[in-house]
């Protein structure tokens, strides 16, 4: 208690600011292929390419570019312009659904529509981690820092835990088109809080000047250069390639499948084991090296994918989710550990902020096949009615493809350390 009584007030609004950001967007992240596909009446494959390429690909990538932006104009006025395009994205998702809103979508077409609002949406929250880790790390001194960022990655997955719960209250209550709209009345909310609460953490006197946005593209173009981390990173995001087809596949799967309309509570499963695992798989994976524990974490993540192929039952698939954290939560702070030491001394920084790139790459490749998967072996509601796709006898089989793509990153991951890594030492 002594300890978490030196953070200030910003870091606590901070946090709390995080913590609701995260409702909202996993809240509507939870239902947002399903609400794609069915309520705008895209399809699943329109629906993975735009809610996981288009959309996700640019919230993870942006950031990236978005720095210089947080840096430029301070992180209050970022995080206010954040949740005012969060407001207004999430509401022009939502209207899309709803009938008020279907001659505005009738007249630039449904996939136009869905297209621009997505991308209002995904500008607006490339801002919001530059913003807050930001704070984090204005408000936290050497001492207190490391609890800190503990305090921040935390909150991030009880919103990821709590996020879909509240989105399923809202589906069932009010209709799935209201989550959306929910999340932008928070984010209203959020910029109000943001007005009325948060300071502007005071700069630090040896902080250098703000980058220009041509200094990150000359950083970009130094960073591709070093072939070792950007073939890390591209091995790396088939981690992620798995990972979020428990977002654009599963919610289908379980729905029409396994026959559990409630899937939002299926998507808590990585979440909530994440922070009840997190501390002892840690503990056990600083025995290993970053790179044994990223294999080991690979894994554990590719296996959890045949279980759920081959055993296609609830209890099974909430099983196979577990399996796959427990790989998460072994590898993920390794990851960060090795990033940090893969990179020249006088370029921490720059490496750091392309740590989130196999998200990008990740998402954007899950968005593509997720779809194809969903529409060959599930099928797509369509006026309403439930049809079959052709594989929909083997359904359960198509988590064998997800599979498959760990099994490759797990064998490239022992190709680096092997053919790299071992021949560089």
């Amino acid at each position: 208690m002594r300890r978490l009584k030196g953070f200030t007030k910003n870091f606590w609004v901070a946090n709390t600011l995080e913590l609701f950001e995260r409702f909202a967007y996993y809240g509507s992240k939870a239902i947002l292929a399903v609400f794609v596909a069915d309520q705008v009446g895209l399809g699943p494959e329109k629906a993975g390419w735009l809610v996981g390429s288009l959309f996700n690909g640019l919230l993870y990538f942006l950031p990236i570019l978005a720095g210089t932006v947080v840096d430029r104009y301070g992180f209050k006025k970022s995080l206010l312009a954040c949740f005012a395009i969060f407001c207004v994205g999430y509401f022009l998702i939502g209207l899309g659904g709803l009938p008020q809103g279907r001659p505005l979508v009738e007249a630039l077409g449904a996939e136009t529509y869905m297209i621009l609002a997505l991308l209002v949406t995904a500008i607006g929250g490339s801002l919001i981690k530059p913003s807050i880790v930001g704070t984090v790390a204005r408000t936290t001194s050497s001492e207190t820092k490391g609890l800190g960022y503990s305090i921040y990655y935390t909150l991030v997955n009880l919103g990821g835990a709590i996020g879909p719960i509240l989105a399923l209250q809202v589906r069932e209550s009010l209709g799935i088109s209201f989550v959306l709209v929910m999340s932008s009345l928070t984010s209203l909310a959020l910029a109000l809080a943001t007005l009325l609460f948060f300071s502007e953490p005071e700069r630090p006197a040896d902080a250098p000047p703000p980058k220009t946005m041509a200094g990150v593209l000359a950083d970009m173009f130094l960073v591709f250069r070093n072939l070792k981390f950007v073939s890390f990173l591209v091995i790396f995001s088939g981690f992620w390639a798995m990972f979020w087809h428990i977002f654009y596949a599963l919610p289908f799967y379980v729905r029409d499948v396994l026959h559990f309309s409630r899937f939002e509570i299926i998507e808590t499963v990585d979440a909530w084991t994440i922070i009840l695992v997190t501390v002892p798989a840690a503990a056990l994976a600083k025995k290993l090296s970053p790179l044994a524990a990223m294999i080991v974490g690979f894994t554990l993540a590719s296996l959890s994918w045949f279980v759920m192929g081959a055993f296609p039952t609830l209890a099974m698939t909430v099983g196979a989710i577990v399996i796959f954290a427990i790989g998460e939560a072994t590898q993920a702070p390794r990851y960060y550990e090795y990033v940090a030491d893969l990179a020249p001394k006088e370029q921490v920084g720059t490496y750091m902020g392309f740590a989130f790139l196999p998200v990008a790459i990740g998402t954007f490749i899950s968005g593509a096949t997720s779809g194809k998967l969903v529409a060959h072996y599930v099928g797509e509601t369509v006026e309403g009615t439930f049809v079959a796709g052709p594989g929909f006898a083997q359904a359960s089989h198509m988590w064998y493809w997800v599979g498959a793509i760990g099994v490759a990153s797990t064998l490239g991951m022992i190709a680096y350390d092997r053919l790299v890594v071992r021949r560089a030492v």
